[in-house]
């Protein structure tokens, strides 16, 4: 199976269509589809933040739904489902949009959208293992010897990266560059920080461009290892991209 993998969308539907009919899908039942039946991976944080985030929620749901995509969620979507299952959380750090969103729609609409996305979000795996193990899909990312685990401290590194427990001057958390160590074969994919351009470092690649801060939507075609991407139509944030001195 050959794969395209994106990066965190963050409700920037517009250039996730634009990206897929660069890769070749054509949209012309209204879902994206490839001639060779290649297949999309969506690697977490499908909202917040960005204008359309109801509309790349029900859009993910119906493909994987479909088998048309595979889905695994990122910190954004661990929260999204908390507060729809009425956890105590605070809504801010781009959920108040979504939930502004949401509480737009009528009764029944909100309803059927929540459960969806409670339906994706729970049928997901934490890390996607891809190609006989040789592809591992994560949202922050994942260490090699933790492939295979999904203890508490696994889920928490797979959601939000390698965090020391110190936060920057914006009440971010501060994240070692776990990618510096990655040692092997194993090629892992991920999202979660994001980087002007695609970062590939020891057969990591990090996607999240920052599309929803005004740099670009990226997908890694896999196995070619190219990556491909998209402007942004968002204004540009340059404070909230990471340099790395690599």
């Amino acid at each position: 199976m050959k794969y395209d993998i994106i990066g965190d969308i963050h409700g920037c539907f517009n250039e996730y269509r634009e990206l897929t009919e660069v890769l070749g899908y054509n949209w012309a039942d209204g879902l994206p589809k490839h001639k060779e039946n290649r297949k999309l991976v969506f690697l977490g944080d499908l909202t917040d933040r960005g204008p359309e985030s109801i509309k790349v929620m029900e859009h993910v749901y119906e493909l994987v739904d479909q088998n048309l995509a595979l889905y695994t969620p990122g910190n954004h979507c661990n929260k999204l489902y908390r507060y729809l299952l009425g956890r105590n959380v605070q809504v801010k750090h781009g959920l108040e949009t979504t939930v502004a969103e949401l509480e737009e729609l009528d009764a029944a609409k909100r309803k059927a959208v929540s459960e969806h996305f409670c339906t994706l979000y729970e049928n997901a795996p934490l890390y996607l293992e891809l190609d006989e193990g040789n592809l591992v899909v994560a949202h922050a990312g994942i260490r090699a010897d933790y492939v295979g685990q999904t203890s508490k401290k696994v889920k928490t590194f797979v959601l939000y990266g390698d965090i020391t427990g110190e936060t920057n001057p914006d009440g971010s958390p501060v994240r070692r560059d776990w990618a510096k160590e990655h040692h092997g074969e194993l090629t892992i994919v991920y999202g979660h920080t994001p980087v002007e351009n695609v970062r590939h470092i020891k057969n990591t690649w990090n996607i999240d461009t920052g599309c929803v801060f005004g740099g670009k939507l990226s997908a890694l075609r896999y196995p070619e290892m190219k990556s491909v991407s998209v402007p942004s139509t968002m204004p540009f944030v340059p404070e909230k991209f990471r340099s790395f001195d690599d």
